[in-house]
């Protein structure tokens, strides 16, 4: 049976409890901002684990920008292969163009921070749901150029084939809940609220704050 998720803190909250087993691990809890990062320090603060951020940005279709032909991370772009009769000129100066919004972003964000080093750690990536799947398909890939010990990949919701998609890639793929019916990832959620850049600012200070004494 389907069920709404109050917000997103209602969500990481439910996510957090499938997530105990890593509390005691040398882990990281990597965010898709903006919606995943207030499911990520909330999943943060109950496992005592780092939060940080990993930035990615879909790549619309040039007849409909909301259907996605793959994404772009900081670390290189993933096309979806069965998506055909692209211009490599459009991809190539799409791809371009998103890349230098991510690195303003994470600027933004990050400013001079130097990234957690992923190595033999276990990455726990999070949203605040899934629809196509190539965002955090993207950020799996980048993410396996890290060597980390193991991906795990937790979210509220996906839709059946996006779910199928991400659970070969990983060593773990935990979803509270996969409908058959499936038109967006806000349908389940009461308050789906944008996330804005400031907030994602105050949660990464946050979670800096909470961890300070241990570090």
């Amino acid at each position: 049976m389907n069920y709404i998720f109050k917000d997103r803190n209602d969500a990481a909250k439910r996510l957090a409890d499938k997530l105990k087993k890593y509390k005691n691990e040398d882990g990281v809890i990597l965010a898709i901002p903006r919606g995943g990062v207030p499911i990520g320090y909330y999943i943060a603060e109950d496992l005592d684990l780092p939060l940080e951020i990993v930035l990615s940005k879909k790549i619309g279709h040039p007849n409909n920008s909301e259907f996605a032909i793959g994404s772009v991370s900081l670390q290189g772009v993933v096309i979806d292969e069965s998506v055909t009769g692209i211009p490599k000129d459009y991809i190539e100066r799409e791809s371009n163009r998103i890349l230098e919004v991510l690195e303003e972003k994470f600027k933004l964000f990050m400013g001079d921070c130097k990234l957690i080093d992923l190595k033999n750690r276990t990455v726990i990536i999070v949203d605040d749901g899934v629809a196509t799947g190539n965002t955090i398909m993207a950020t799996i890939n980048a993410v396996k150029k890290s060597y980390p010990k193991k991906i795990i990949v937790a979210v509220p919701v996906s839709p059946i084939e996006s779910a199928r998609k991400l659970s070969v890639m990983v060593d773990e793929f935990i979803c509270l809940q996969i409908p058959k019916v499936f038109f967006g990832v806000g349908q389940f959620y009461d308050d789906f609220s944008q996330v804005s850049d400031e907030e994602v600012m105050e949660y990464l200070k946050k979670n800096k704050r909470l961890l300070k004494p241990s570090l």
